[in-house]
């Protein structure tokens, strides 16, 4: 820092100011520091830095299976928010989540200086593991509402599932059945809720519930019992938008309409959804606004070196309509 003063003609103090974007420092005297900084290759030592400040300015990420889209698409959504707060981010992914590799996972973070952690808490075992978390750190759960002492960011589950139940029955379905995601995940036990919920309060038969695991190929075999079934179904729930896909499958190759026989509305609002053969009607979470949420709750907490009060921020969901839905025929 102190060549970089010499080269550009000014103290140490100014170049301290301008690499922390100070806004009292004349344009010209900025753009001549950064050159002098383009010159000679200078690069802050961000350790030494962080003993000083106490901050890293990295935050940490656990998730889980970041192959399916939802995980994907929140760690995504929280690393752009992170690097447009000034923060970088390490992620770690773990293959199975339970106790000890949560808390494997934590210890890791902690030991590399992150400020703080998210961790996305699909499943029950994630929340338990957030019990472990070292002492003072701070820390926002994704998906976890259902955690304790700890922030907590979801997308609301049972209001998406609602909707698309009710708009089936308003298009006159007598019912609807569902293909729920795996019973140990949060927002499959969401999604079975507000699906249930509405078709109880309506009065309707609950059919019986078909179980999946979030793939393509778990949609298809339920997709082949409901075409089996086509004369009494009428309408399915699909609770993500890659098992719709199976079922769209399973439907086409057994001869199966839709939505002229069967309507089928999905969950995510995957980019392709669109482009599913019909277009697919589903339910659109927002990442985005997942991921920016809790990025701002943990600052908030890093700020107040973990003073501020826990909080619970739920993210409404969008209903989108596309050509796989219609009355019955």
């Amino acid at each position: 820092m102190a060549d970089v003063a010499k080269v550009a003609g000014v103290s140490h103090q100014t170049v301290s100011r301008v690499l922390n974007e100070h806004p009292n420092v004349r344009a010209e005297t900025r753009t001549r520091v950064m050159e002098a900084i383009d010159q000679l290759g200078y690069r802050r030592n961000l350790v030494a830095r962080a003993l000083v400040t106490k901050h890293s300015r990295r935050l940490g990420v656990v998730s889980f299976d970041t192959t399916l889209y939802g995980p994907a698409s929140t760690v995504y959504s929280i690393e752009r928010a992170a690097r447009a707060a000034g923060y970088f981010v390490s992620v770690v992914s773990l293959r199975t989540i339970d106790r000890a590799g949560v808390r494997d996972a934590l210890d890791y973070l902690a030991d590399q200086g992150v400020d703080g952690v998210v961790v996305v808490a699909p499943q029950r075992s994630a929340a338990r593991a957030l019990d472990d978390l070292p002492p003072g750190m701070p820390a926002v759960a994704v998906e976890g509402d259902h955690v304790g002492e700890v922030s907590a960011v979801s997308v609301d589950q049972v209001a998406g599932a609602r909707m698309a139940t009710e708009h089936l029955l308003a298009l006159g379905h007598e019912t609807v059945w569902h293909v729920s995601g795996p019973s140990d995940w949060l927002e499959a036990e969401g999604r079975i809720d507000g699906w249930r919920g509405v078709l109880t309060a309506a009065g309707r038969p609950v059919p019986e519930l078909l179980a999946g695991d979030w793939s393509p190929r778990s949609g298809y075999a339920a997709g082949q019992r409901l075409a089996a079934m086509a004369g009494d179904v009428t309408a399915v729930f699909v609770a993500n938008d890659q098992m719709a896909l199976g079922v769209l499958r399973a439907f086409t190759e057994e001869g199966v309409r839709v939505p002229e026989q069967i309507s089928v509305v999905g969950f995510d609002d995957i980019p392709e959804s669109e482009f599913f053969s019909p277009p697919l009607t589903t339910v659109r979470q927002d990442f985005e606004a997942v991921g920016r949420h809790s990025i701002e709750a943990l600052l908030r907490q890093v700020e107040t070196r973990g003073l501020t009060a826990h909080e619970r921020l739920v993210v409404p969901p969008e209903f989108v309509i596309r050509a796989s839905t219609a009355a019955p025929s």
